[in-house]
């Protein structure tokens, strides 16, 4: 049982997590095609495709922590410290991809989607919780930051996973 799901647990973090990290590295750089033209339908068709995207498989990601706690039961290595480790870099991704990402996509979305049909623009905001995600010139620039911490702890993770510091695979 063990095999079966160390298999949906590898195959959720490949089908879900792959094509978030994906599309949300990919955003910043459609975002200042959609900025430099507004008006440009496929800048902001491929725009709300990333972000879909992004949202979407965010939400499927919840079931690679979920398979992994079940693996990790199953293995007996629940209180191992590289375990330990990679649960709280994931909930720390997790934390950048819904507080940081998701909402700054999604408020650029609308501002140049506003600014498509002539309304605000850059100027736009999305409210976040208590405060707003202002829009400007800096956001794109900002969206690749935050994807790549996201990616960065995701990398981590990945290695972590493989390497199992302790692990009885002679790694």
């Amino acid at each position: 049982m063990t095999k079966f799901f160390l298999t949906l647990h590898v195959l959720a973090a490949i089908l879900a997590v792959g094509p978030v990290t994906v599309a949300a590295s990919m955003f910043p750089a459609a975002l200042r095609r959609a900025q430099a033209d507004p008006r440009d339908v496929s800048a902001l068709a491929s725009l709300r495709l990333l972000q879909r995207i992004c949202s979407v498989y965010a939400f499927v990601g919840i079931a690679v922590p979920l398979t992994g706690l079940v693996t990790a039961q199953s293995l007996g290595v629940l209180g191992s410290a590289w375990l330990i480790a990679s649960i709280i870099l994931t909930m720390a991704a997790a934390v950048v991809l819904i507080v940081l990402v998701l909402p700054r996509q999604e408020a650029a979305l609308a501002a140049v989607a506003g600014a498509g049909q002539g309304g605000e623009g850059a100027g736009g905001q999305l409210a976040e919780g208590a405060g707003t995600v202002a829009v400007g010139e800096r956001t794109s620039s900002q969206l690749a930051m935050y994807t790549g911490i996201f990616n960065l702890l995701w990398a981590t993770v990945t290695v972590l996973m493989i390497i199992r510091p302790g692990s009885t695979t002679g790694a």
